[in-house]
């Protein structure tokens, strides 16, 4: 089988002496030539270290005959983003990290890749990335931080900081929590996003086994960057594609190991939109349809006690998939060329289980613990619920569905019925919560905040506000057509679809209205008017007069990647990527 580089080298005369410019000897030209991408920069923890990923691929790929090209597409950061109109930017970034590694990769096109990431939107952006190329390719996650003292981690700071709002805490106790959250380099140590979607990679067969949330700063992760460089020129070897294993089974079994470690309700936009590039369908129902029933397993921030980092040395992925076997499809191929099942018998049989074990008795050194395995990765019949961790609600105020992580929700949440204070953007809604003019009992709403909105920014600090006051966080919910944090805890409820700005029914809520929320029922619903019940014909009559009324809000952005992407972008139901008119 003839490469397509070698193939690419005959139709261009000029390419081999451009890349003998750019420092590759006469002898590379002819190797398999691997594309190495990467969101390494110096833009937060989860990237200011790949570099050292970067060689450690670049070496195992010259170790398997191959010749590696360095290329980068560096992420924005939510966390330095949170508070202001930045964080607007942070889904559309996805979108256009996917389009940069399509237009690097294809331009001069590779014989495989490699594609090495760490966080929110940076991981997911380099997965849609490599589904849409579909060359032979492996995903190196890039690691977790280490936690501050006192297990310190970063989704503490918006803690910390609403309670410094309210008088709760002195500013040099702030100053403190700022200066020791992210010791270290890597993905923040709880289950947020970024850590959910590296553990996504490894259960989707993308990346090697056992490599998600290895800590960053450990010499196990560059010696997985060193294995998948040299696995990569054997899969372009052989011509093995993404597409030639990456099936619907292995997005039920990354699904249900989302269950199993209460993951971010961001990969229900990621895992849908990625879905989407190998022309395969699953969307929000097909999260809630899996999570039921589902046995969540991870005692991990935000909804459990211990940091991320303590995830590794439990056993990892491979230790959740060994809870799972019951439940997961052990015979989905993977990027080894083997099934998971056969992938787990050579980890157990190679010590892989031990060498963790050994890392979790030095980390209970260092950090004064007793920790075992199982009071992090819980056993299948031990589990921490048996309902999984998300759910989807629907109902006349969210038709396209909603989404709670209940693992995270005070109990006392689970059924309510509300009155409605409806908010047309955060900071009206946050300096409501945080100056007491919110109550026991409200329904707080955030809308005009979805995709075509605003892009679809982050709720968190008014969830933080919320979840972090003893009384409210047990006595309103808040509701947006935005998204929360992975970090994010407390009665949360987002995705609202259809969004405000397509006219969905959260556009036409009022202030008084009655909203009923029910967990195990699966609703989201508009049930009163002005306090009082009404019957769902009378509510549906009064919304009726209300849309007559509704005019949509001008576009916000005008120009630019938050325009386009406010024109195009699909119901985070399905994905929120853009979409064109065929």
């Amino acid at each position: 089988m003839e490469l397509i580089s070698q193939k690419m080298r005959k139709l261009s005369p000029e390419l081999d002496p451009l890349r003998i410019g750019t420092g590759w000897g006469k002898e590379d030209l002819s190797k398999p030539q691997i594309f190495i991408e990467s969101t390494f920069g110096d833009s937060h923890p989860g990237s200011g270290h790949l570099y050292k990923l970067v060689q450690a691929v670049r070496k195992g790929v010259e170790s398997a005959g191959g010749y590696g090209a360095r290329y980068f597409t560096t992420d924005m950061c939510d966390g330095e983003s949170q508070g202001t109109d930045g964080i607007n930017f942070s889904l559309a970034s996805r979108e256009m990290i996917a389009n940069m590694i399509e237009i690097q990769a294809s331009a001069t096109p590779f014989d495989g890749g490699v594609f090495i990431a760490s966080c929110d939107k940076g991981l997911p952006g380099n997965l849609i990335g490599l589904a849409r190329l579909n060359i032979p390719s492996v995903v190196v996650p890039g690691g977790v931080m280490a936690a501050g003292p006192e297990l310190l981690t970063l989704e503490q700071l918006g803690m910390y900081s609403a309670a410094y709002e309210r008088g709760e805490i002195s500013e040099d106790k702030l100053n403190w929590a700022k200066c020791n959250a992210c010791p270290s380099c890597g993905a923040c140590s709880f289950i947020g996003t970024a850590s959910t979607m590296q553990i996504m990679a490894e259960a989707l067969g993308l990346a090697l086994p056992g490599s998600a949330l290895v800590p960053a700063e450990s010499p196990e992760l560059e010696a997985y960057a060193y294995e998948a460089g040299a696995i990569s020129v054997g899969l372009a070897e052989k011509g093995i594609k993404p597409s030639d294993f990456v099936t619907l089974e292995s997005f039920k079994n990354a699904i249900l190991i989302h269950a199993a470690i209460s993951g971010s309700t961001n990969a229900m936009i990621h895992l849908p939109a990625i879905a989407h590039e190998f022309g395969i369908n699953i969307d929000g129902d097909t999260f809630d349809e899996l999570h039921k029933n589902a046995h969540y397993l991870l005692d991990i921030r935000p909804a459990g006690r211990w940091p991320a980092e303590f995830f590794y040395y439990a056993g990892g992925v491979p230790a959740i998939m060994e809870e799972l076997r019951a439940v997961l499809n052990l015979n989905v191929m993977t990027v080894t060329g083997k099934t998971i099942g056969e992938n787990l018998k050579k980890l157990r049989r190679d010590g892989f289980y031990e060498k963790c074990n050994n890392l979790l008795l030095e980390a209970n050194r260092r950090y004064g613990l007793s920790l075992k395995r199982e009071d992090i990765i819980r056993s299948y019949d031990n589990a921490l619920g048996t309902d999984g961790s998300i759910a989807v609600l629907k109902g006349n105020l969210a038709p396209g569905g909603a989404v709670i992580k209940h693992t995270a929700c005070p109990k006392e949440m689970f059924k309510a019925v509300l009155r409605a204070r409806p908010f047309d953007s955060e900071e009206e809604c946050i300096d409501a919560v945080l100056h007491h003019r919110v109550q026991p009992g409200d329904a707080v709403f955030i809308r005009y905040e979805g995709p075509k909105g605003s892009g679809m920014p982050e709720m968190f600090y008014t969830s933080e506000a919320i979840s972090s006051d003893k009384e409210l966080g047990k006595s309103i919910a808040l509701i947006t057509d935005g998204r929360f944090s992975g970090a994010s805890t407390g009665p949360v409820i987002g995705h609202v679809s259809p969004e405000a700005q397509s006219g969905g029914p959260i556009a036409l809520v009022e202030e008084g209205d009655l909203i009923e929320i029910d967990v195990p029922g699966r609703v989201l619903a508009i049930v009163g008017i002005n306090g009082e019940r009404c019957s769902p014909e009378e509510v549906n009559m009064i919304l009726k007069k209300r849309r007559a009324n509704w005019k949509p809000k001008p576009l916000k952005y005008k120009k630019g990647v938050l325009r386009m992407f406010s024109e195009h972008a699909a119901s985070p139901m399905k994905g929120a990527y853009l979409e064109f008119d065929d």
